[in-house]
C-alpha cells in the first residue's frame, strides 16, 4: 500500500484555501464536522440543477431522484460493509437513534436492561435512557479515568441475562479512544442481547465492516467522513423487518424504507454518494491492485445519475451485467477499505507528531491514551486542558491565529463530568484528519507555547 498522497488530498478541499488575518486556516476541528471534497459540493448542485424532484415520479427528474435513492443506499453499503437493504437515511444520528429507541421500546418488558457507557455522546446515552419511563433498568458502564478508556470488567459485571441492549461508541468524540466492539458484540450476543454501535466519531478514521463485527445497528452521520449532514443506520435485515417503527400510515411498508420519517433530503444524499466515491478514489491512490477502471466506471455512473443495471459503462460483457455491476461494487468496496486503512495509518503518524508535542508543554494534560505504542485504539482526537487558561480562552486564541479547535464537553457531558473538569468550562479539543499536516501540528504547538506562557 502507497502512502498518502497529502498534496492530492488537499487540493480536493476547496475549504482549505481560506486564510484567517493573512494565515492559511488550519482546520482541527473535524470531530465536530469535516470539510467537503469540491466533488460533494458539485454532486449536491448538481442534483439540485438537475435531478430536484420528489421520488416515484413517471418523468426524468423524478426518475433520477429514484437512481439516486439507490445509488446512495449502496454507496453506504459499501461504505460499511452491508447489503443495500440494511441502510436507512435520516436527519441526523441523533433523530434515527431516538427512532430506533421507541420502536425497540414496544419489545421491552419492566426490568429489562438497558447498557450505555460513560464515554458516549449523549445522543447514544439519553435515546436508551429514556426507556426508563416504559420500566427499563439503565445500567452504566464506567470508564479507566487514567486513559479515558472503557472499563471492560465492569462492563463484563453488569452484562446478564436481563440485558436486552448494549450502546456503545465505536470512539470517543471527545477524547478519540476506540473501542473493542467485535469483544463486545460477543459479551452482548452470549446473553442474547442487542448492541447498537455509535459510529459517528470514527467513521473518518477506520474501516468499517458492519457484518464482521458483528453488531445489530450501527449510526454514523455523513457530514463527519467528508459529506453533508444526512444520518445514516445500518440494522441488520431481520430487525428492520421485525421491529416496527413509528410512521405516517400512507409510508412504505418494505424496508428499509419504513424507518424514513418522511421525504429524505435527496441532494444530501448526492453529497453522501460524492464524499463515498472519493474515499473510493483516495483508495485507489494508495492501492495499485485494485480494479480502476471498474471503480470509475461506477463513480461516473452515480454522478450521471445513470439507472446502475442499465449503463453500459459497466457492460464489458453484455450477456453477464450483473457479474460486471457485482464487480463493480466489490472494487469499490476494496478501495474504501484501502483508503480508511491508509487514513488511519496516517493518522497514528500524526497522533504522534501532536501527543509528543504536547507532553512537552509544561502545565498542559492530555486525557486519554498517550502511549505510542496503543494508537492503534486512539483516533487522533486529543482533549487537553492547561494550567493557566480556561479552554474557551484558548480557543479564542488558537481561533484568532487562523486554528480552529472546539471547547466544552461536545455532549459527551458524563465523560466531563467523570474527569472532574464539566464545571469549569470542560476540555479542549484537537482533532485532526486525514488532510491535515505535520507542518499544521507545529503551528499548533508553537501557539500553545506561546498561549501557555
Amino acid at each position: 500500500m502507497e502512502a498518502l498522497d497529502l498534496k492530492w488530498i488537499r487540493a480536493q478541499f476547496p475549504a482549505l484555501t481560506q486564510k484567517i488575518n493573512g494565515q492559511p486556516a488550519i482546520f482541527f476541528d473535524g470531530p465536530g464536522g469535516t470539510q467537503v471534497p469540491g466533488s460533494v459540493l458539485d454532486a449536491i448542485s448538481d442534483y439540485l440543477v438537475r435531478s430536484n424532484a420528489n421520488a416515484h415520479g413517471y418523468f426524468a427528474t423524478s426518475a433520477r431522484t429514484d437512481a439516486l435513492i439507490i445509488a446512495a443506499r449502496t454507496a453506504i453499503a459499501d461504505f460499511l460493509g452491508c447489503d443495500s437493504d440494511e441502510v436507512v437515511f435520516g436527519a441526523n444520528m441523533t433523530t434515527l437513534t431516538f427512532s430506533l429507541s421507541r420502536a425497540i421500546g414496544r419489545t421491552l418488558q419492566p426490568g429489562d436492561e438497558i447498557i450505555v457507557t460513560r464515554l458516549d455522546h449523549s445522543a447514544n446515552i439519553s435515546s436508551w435512557s429514556a426507556l426508563a419511563e416504559q420500566g427499563a433498568t439503565i445500567r452504566v458502564v464506567d470508564i479507566n479515568v487514567d486513559d479515558c478508556t472503557l472499563d471492560m470488567s465492569d462492563l463484563e459485571q453488569q452484562i446478564n441475562s436481563r440485558t436486552k441492549l448494549v450502546a456503545v461508541t465505536y470512539a470517543s468524540n471527545a477524547v478519540g479512544t476506540i473501542n473493542d466492539i467485535a469483544t463486545i458484540v460477543k459479551l452482548a450476543h452470549a446473553v442474547g442481547a442487542l448492541v447498537f454501535v455509535d459510529a459517528v466519531h470514527y467513521a473518518p478514521h477506520g474501516p468499517i465492516n458492519v457484518h464482521g463485527l458483528g453488531c445489530d445497528f450501527l449510526a454514523c452521520s455523513a457530514y463527519k467522513f467528508f459529506g453533508p449532514h444526512v444520518g445514516i443506520l445500518y440494522g441488520k435485515r431481520e430487525h428492520l423487518d421485525n421491529l416496527q417503527p413509528y410512521k405516517v400510515r400512507p409510508a412504505p411498508d418494505e424496508v428499509p424504507s419504513r424507518w424514513e420519517t418522511g421525504t429524505l433530503n435527496f441532494e444530501g444524499l448526492a453529497g453522501v454518494v460524492a464524499a463515498v466515491n472519493y474515499l473510493a478514489k483516495l483508495g485507489c491512490h494508495v492501492s495499485p491492485t485494485i480494479d480502476q477502471e471498474l471503480v470509475s466506471a461506477l463513480i461516473e455512473a452515480d454522478r450521471e445519475g445513470l439507472e446502475h443495471f442499465h449503463c453500459p459503462r459497466f457492460l464489458t460483457s453484455p450477456e453477464k451485467p450483473a457479474h460486471e455491476i457485482a464487480s463493480a461494487y466489490h472494487s469499490r468496496r476494496a478501495a474504501l477499505v484501502a483508503a480508511m486503512s491508509a487514513i488511519g495509518q496516517y493518522e497514528r503518524e500524526l497522533s504522534h507528531k501532536l501527543i509528543s508535542g504536547l507532553l512537552e508543554i509544561p502545565g498542559l494534560t492530555i486525557y486519554g491514551i498517550t502511549n505510542p505504542e496503543r494508537f492503534a485504539w486512539r483516533t487522533p482526537t486529543v482533549a487537553i486542558r492547561l494550567q493557566s487558561k480556561s479552554p474557551v480562552t484558548i480557543a479564542k486564541e488558537l481561533g484568532d491565529r487562523g486554528i480552529f479547535s472546539w471547547h466544552g464537553n461536545f455532549y459527551a457531558l458524563n465523560l466531563t463530568e467523570k474527569l472532574g473538569v464539566e464545571a469549569d468550562g470542560g476540555l479542549l479539543r484537537l482533532g485532526l484528519v486525514h488532510y491535515n499536516s505535520g507542518d499544521e501540528i507545529l503551528q499548533l504547538l508553537q501557539a500553545l507555547k506561546e498561549i501557555s506562557q
